[in-house]
């Protein structure tokens, strides 16, 4: 079929007209023939056997009938009226039940007409009946195409109200097949559709909506799935291609004194194989000539900090300038000290710039920036500002890149006349399938191993009943001289939410651990920066010895001498979130605990956050948990440029296939990056037509 007709608007398909047109635009979006097409079903049912209405069981599934209305009546009830049939065959008879579209049945309905009927049947007071049956005349339903495997595909109340079944659905899509002869425009070359064994795109689109057999289905949604994965993992490994050989990075080929000295003199602790492997793909990056653009993964604790480090020096080796931008003001600090101490006996000049920074200290920053004497410079937001001019910026680190929007990364690019090498960190483990989607534009490395001596936090679940155990533990904490956090998810109370708030909690732990013995910090996203800085630090500085608060101290904290992390109802966390909230103890020589408290009232996804929380601390571990309890959009909190907008894969369900197809496109263009070769038209021709309609469905049937 070529693309005009499929590009037909759907209100001239035979058969649909334009009040159906309109109702399937709004309700589903399907707009042309295209579509349609690609309105795929949700699932299947055997339509070939048919059933007498004396053999219908009480655990009958959905089931299929021939026989006649003999009877139609309309019943009072509670809340306004059902119409009801008698539906019957030679062995007996069962009730046909409609609570709605009630008019339009009766117009449409013929007493003593030969039917087909199709539905879920309930027993109800000695009675079979079948609500909203899908209904067919016999002589309609013996002329059409015979369907082994009946299609059920996604509805609507108004598509039902309105008399849009899904027969109506089937008969507009087999339409749509008898309209065109020719067959579907293939994308997948012969080549490749041989290697995996692969079935033609009509087939595949044929067997989708009308499958023969359940072997053609699966191959049918293989051949699909594929071929969606596919060209997503090809867009996104082109963008990067044609990023490295566009943008030009400045050459870092020299790894010399600052690098070496750090290695062989100052490095605090043997680096474990993780890290090495990830600073050897940094320095091949910088090598190229080409603008580095590598998002860097690691858990919590797993030594990011030291591969950042070793990265600057590699710019400073080169004769450049580093710059390393943290979310907030704290998380900046941090790196400034950590850097510092690091560096303390090497001469090297690191800043920090933040927006507490005063005028004078400013300017002093501004002009050793520009004149060349300023190595590194460590900082907010601030960094960004037009005022802040550096002499040659060579490498920008971002850290906890989420945080940090498009336009705000890119005002980096513009800080020197190429820009700069560019390395965004993360300590939120990204499952690998979904990293592939949504970050495959960009070069991925992982390090998933911890520093040696690192003691694993013990995690425990505990109810609320516990409470005043859990208080004469923490009284022994901090009788060791420990900090702990206290966690909630709430800043005020709630009428639907029975959870324990910040304030109620406050309160309480006041009353438990009374001045002038104990000291606590309270922190919340509605207090004013300076407040909430103050408190913070109080506690940074071992002032306080508790710190009560909401989720404002997921990242970025480091407080060496917090040893237990309490979270108060835990149920109304993602998995995520915990273990991010967790990596904010474990961060000293000492043994750290986690303990999630909760109600007695736990859902089954409840239930296995918990479990995994308890079981594992491996961040990427939990992330693919996280993953197929919550799905990737709400996993990133946002369907990034509609990379997830799928219409038929699952990138959680199908991760072998994603992987399949990453091989496929990565093998291609390594050997044909351009995609000139004779065997692969085919798919250039696909690409560009995707450059041009923005989606893939648009234009791959």
């Amino acid at each position: 079929m070529n693309a005009s007709i499929l590009q037909t608007p759907i209100d001239y398909l035979k058969g649909v007209g334009p009040n159906r047109a309109d109702l399937l635009r709004k309700e589903v979006g399907i707009h042309t023939f295209q579509d349609l097409l690609n309105f795929f079903p949700n699932r299947y049912i055997d339509k070939t056997r048919f059933y007498k209405i004396n053999e219908i069981q009480r655990n009958s599934a959905e089931i299929q009938v021939v026989g006649k209305i003999i009877h139609l009546k309309t019943i009072d009830q509670k809340r306004g009226k059902r119409l009801v049939a008698d539906f019957v065959d030679e062995t007996g008879k069962i009730e046909l039940v409609w609570f709605r579209g009630h008019k339009w049945i009766k117009e449409n309905i013929k007493l003593n007409e030969p039917y087909v009927i199709f539905g879920k049947v309930n027993w109800f007071n000695g009675t079979f009946s079948m609500p909203h049956p899908d209904m067919e005349v016999l002589k309609e339903h013996q002329k059409q195409m015979k369907i082994a495997m009946q299609p059920l595909y996604p509805s609507t109340e108004t598509l039902s109200k309105r008399g849009v079944t899904n027969r109506s659905v089937i008969k507009m899509i087999q339409q749509v097949f008898m309209e065109n002869k020719k067959g579907f425009m293939e994308t997948i070359p012969n080549y490749l559709r041989k290697e995996l064994k692969l079935i033609s795109k009509s087939e595949a689109l044929f067997n989708i909506h009308f499958p023969q057999s359940p072997e053609l289905l699966a191959r049918a949604e293989f051949r699909l799935k594929f071929e969606e994965l596919f060209y997503v993992q090809l867009q996104l490994l082109m963008k990067n291609l044609l990023n490295k050989q566009k943008i030009k990075g400045f050459p870092f080929t020299e790894v010399g004194n600052y690098f070496n000295e750090f290695y062989a003199k100052h490095l605090p602790f043997e680096l474990t194989n993780a890290q090495k492997r990830v600073i050897k793909e940094i320095r091949n990056d910088l090598g190229t000539g080409a603008q580095m653009n590598r998002l860097l993964q690691g858990d919590v604790g797993s030594g990011k900090t030291i591969v950042a480090l070793m990265s600057c020096l590699l710019a400073l080796d080169n004769g450049f300038q580093a710059s390393l931008m943290a979310p907030t003001e704290i998380l900046a600090i941090q790196h400034f000290q950590g850097l510092s101490e690091l560096c303390a006996q090497m001469n090297i000049k690191i800043a920090l710039l933040t927006g507490s920074s005063k005028t004078k200290e400013r300017r002093l920053i501004h002009e050793q920036l520009q004149n060349g004497e300023l190595d590194i410079l460590i900082g907010t937001h601030a960094l960004l500002e037009d005022k802040v001019v550096f002499k040659n910026l060579g490498l920008a680190i971002i850290d906890e890149q989420h945080r940090f929007g498009v336009a705000q990364r890119a005002k980096l690019w513009k800080k020197n006349t190429n820009p700069p090498h560019i390395l965004v960190m993360t300590a939120t483990p990204i499952p690998r399938t979904l990293a592939m989607s949504l970050y495959g534009d960009l070069d991925i490395s992982v390090i998933d191993e911890l520093p040696p001596g690192r003691k694993a936090i013990k995690t425990v679940h505990r109810y609320d009943n516990n409470r005043l155990k859990v208080f004469a533990f923490i009284r022994d904490e901090v009788k060791k001289g420990r900090q702990i956090y206290v966690v909630y998810p709430l800043i005020q109370e709630s009428e639907k939410m029975d959870y324990k708030d910040l304030m109620d909690g406050y309160e309480s732990i006041a009353r438990e651990f009374p001045q002038p013995e104990f000291q606590i910090s309270i922190v919340h996203g509605q207090m004013k920066p300076a407040d909430k800085d103050y408190e913070m630090n109080r506690f940074v500085r071992g002032e306080t010895q508790i710190m009560v608060a909401t989720t404002v101290i997921e990242v970025g904290v480091n407080v060496p001498n917090a040893s237990v992390m309490i979270i108060e109802s835990a149920e109304r966390f993602g998995l995520s979130q915990l273990h991010q909230l967790r990596g904010r103890v474990g961060r000293g020589a000492e043994q750290s605990f986690c303990i999630l408290m909760t109600g007695h009232k736990l859902s089954s996804n409840s239930k296995t956050r918990l479990e995994t929380m308890t079981q594992t601390n491996d961040g990427f571990e939990i992330a693919e948990v996280d993953l197929k309890l919550r799905g990737p959009g709400d996993l990133m909190g946002t369907q990034q440029s509609g990379v997830l907008n799928l219409q038929i894969a699952d990138i959680v369900k199908d991760n072998q296939i994603l992987k399949s197809a990453r091989y496929y496109a990565m093998q291609l263009l390594k050997d044909d990056p351009q995609l000139q070769k004779e065997e692969n038209k085919i798919i250039n021709y696909t690409y560009q037509q995707i450059a041009k309609h923005k989606t893939i469905w648009n234009y791959i049937s």
